[in-house]
């Protein structure tokens, strides 16, 4: 089926390469002329578009279905079909997730996930674990009973009041990572959440590696009586990771030794 924007064409080609009126292209090709003078009576849809293009560039790992959510929380009242059309139209289909930056500082890229357990009666508890991906630094190993995305949120807060924000943060796309909550912190903290592909753990390999030895050497080797026994022995366990283990990939440093020297060869530079 031949649209009324291709009939628009074919007519205004016509007219141009044989010289002719609308009219006699019209009966040559056999289209009504009330085709050559409708006018959509459609809104533009200018501030839409406008909104969908700073939203795509703040967040540049988001698809057309992430961006409807956004919108639809800002209060667009539109279904994603119609951000589907917008959304190639504007040529935002074509963007690729790009390579990653090496990560050459320390603050500059933390990663995060989440770890199940159970105390000694079998009470289950979850763990967020933060790590910062260039010094192996453990920035925080919580236990909850439950994690919501405000706590996931405080935690983050007390890290960058600490330490500073970081330009990225490595994550899975849990409903405490990929939320309205954390994507609004991390907006106004201007940090990029950079998504995990789904079974993909490679994709976030420094929290993967984390996690087994925490696992390994302490999680599958004690026995916690509450969340309170919990949380000490795993500060006390993040503690000695940080100051006392040493790792390979620091050539044998640990991230507290590497921390110091990269900062002092800094200052020397």
């Amino acid at each position: 089926m031949v649209t009324p924007s291709r009939r628009r064409e074919v007519v205004r080609h016509l007219q141009a390469a044989f010289r002719v009126s609308q009219r006699c292209a019209c009966q040559a090709t056999g289209f009504p002329r009330s085709t050559q003078r409708y006018r959509s009576l459609a809104a533009p849809q200018s501030e839409l578009r406008i909104r969908l293009k700073e939203l795509a560039a703040a967040r540049v790992r988001y698809g057309y279905r992430r961006l409807h959510v956004l919108l639809r929380r800002e209060g667009w009242t539109i279904n994603a079909k119609r951000i589907y059309r917008l959304y190639r139209e504007e040529g935002l289909v074509i963007r690729q997730k790009t390579p990653r930056a090496e990560i050459s500082a320390p603050n500059q890229t933390w990663a995060m996930d989440f770890m199940s357990d159970t105390t000694f009666d079998g009470r289950p508890y979850r763990i967020l674990t933060i790590v910062d991906c260039h010094s192996r630094e453990s920035l925080a190993i919580e236990p909850r009973a439950s994690f919501r995305a405000f706590h996931v949120t405080e935690v983050l807060d007390r890290l960058a009041r600490e330490r500073g924000s970081p330009k990225t943060i490595r994550c899975d796309n849990g409903p405490e990572f990929a939320g309205r909550m954390l994507d609004q912190w991390a907006f106004f903290n201007k940090v990029e959440l950079d998504f995990s592909r789904p079974a993909t753990p490679t994709d976030n390999a420094y929290i993967e590696s984390f996690n087994a030895r925490l696992r390994q050497e302490l999680l599958n080797a004690s026995w916690f009586t509450s969340l309170a026994d919990a949380r000490a022995c795993m500060e006390a366990w993040r503690k000695e990771y940080n100051e006392d283990r040493p790792h390979t990939a620091l050539q044998n440093r640990t991230p507290k030794e590497f921390i110091e020297q990269t900062r002092a060869a800094a200052r020397v530079a």
